[in-house]
C-alpha cells in the first residue's frame, strides 16, 4: 500500500508544482471522457472537470503568491492578469 501512496504523493506534488500546465489538460480529459461514454454522463464529467479546474486554480494562485518551487523563474506568471 505504501507504494501507490507513495505514488499518489508524487503526483499531487507534480501537479500542485504544474497547475498552471495540468488545466489545460482537465478539459482534454473531459471531451475524452464524454466521448468514450457517448455523452451518458455528460453532467457527472463536466461537474468532476470544473471541480479539477477550481482546485488547479487554488493551487496556481497560492503558488504565485508564496513563490514556492514550481517553474523557478515567475517570467509569464503575470501575463495571465
Amino acid at each position: 500500500m505504501s507504494g501507490a501512496s507513495n505514488a499518489f504523493n508524487k503526483l499531487r506534488k507534480a501537479v500542485d508544482n504544474n497547475a498552471d500546465k495540468v488545466q489545460g489538460m482537465v478539459g482534454k480529459a473531459a471531451d475524452a471522457a464524454k466521448k468514450a461514454t457517448g455523452g451518458a454522463h455528460d453532467d457527472k464529467i463536466d461537474k468532476g472537470a470544473q471541480a479539477a479546474e477550481d482546485y488547479l486554480n487554488k493551487r496556481s494562485d497560492e503558488q504565485e503568491g508564496s513563490g514556492e518551487e514550481g517553474g523557478g523563474s515567475q517570467e509569464g506568471k503575470d501575463d495571465r492578469k
